[in-house]
């Protein structure tokens, strides 16, 4: 299947208003500060998946939303392929959230989501006006995600167990930056009701 197409395969449902992204979790952490944020965004990645499993059961669409790593000529099943080898330090999150047929994918060149993707179109096709964020890191590509969503006028709603960043105090700025500035519902994902979001 092509670099470009947004869903793995499977049919998906035509509209939706909530939609749970799944930020970089396709990742090998092999960079500078990878094993740090790795030892915290392995807890994370088990909140994440739970949270992904209570998703689909109420068929809320989930949208992995990926770098790219600079794998220019990569697609998501490359990248995939790649941090399911053993000796990568990502292996174990990685196949904690492997994708499901139905979910969708959008590959991003920078740190925010919406920046030269596809993925407000995709948004707008599924009808979502409620996203969830999740993934690593918190400071970075989840926050600047959260930021080019908020000037789209989405609601935001970030569990705090399922962002990870380098450092805990980072991870924390963040999440209150994404409370106060971005208007973001910030809670732990146990106790997000999924069926009472708007």
């Amino acid at each position: 299947m092509p670099t470009g197409d947004t869903t793995l395969h499977g049919n998906a449902p035509d509209s939706a208003p909530v939609a749970l992204l799944l930020i970089d979790v396709i990742n090998d952490f092999e960079f500078e500060g990878g094993e740090a944020l790795f030892q915290r965004a392995l807890p994370a990645a088990r909140s994440i998946a739970a949270l992904k499993q209570r998703a689909r059961a109420l068929k809320i669409p989930v949208i992995y939303v990926n770098d790219n790593f600079g794998r220019w000529r990569s697609n998501f099943y490359e990248l995939i392929e790649h941090c399911l080898q053993e000796e990568i330090c990502g292996e174990p999150i990685v196949r904690l959230l492997l994708p499901d047929a139905d979910d969708y994918f959008i590959l991003k060149p920078k740190h925010s989501g919406f920046y030269q993707t596809a993925l407000d179109i995709l948004l707008t096709h599924l009808d979502a006006k409620t996203l969830i964020l999740t993934g690593f890191a918190g400071d970075f590509c989840v926050l600047f995600t959260a930021n080019d969503a908020y000037m789209r006028s989405y609601n935001l709603i970030v569990p705090c167990d399922c962002v990870a960043s380098e450092s805990d105090d980072y991870n924390q700025q963040a999440l209150d930056l994404m409370a106060r500035v971005l208007k973001a519902q910030v809670c732990d994902s146990k106790s997000l009701d999924l069926q009472q979001l708007p």
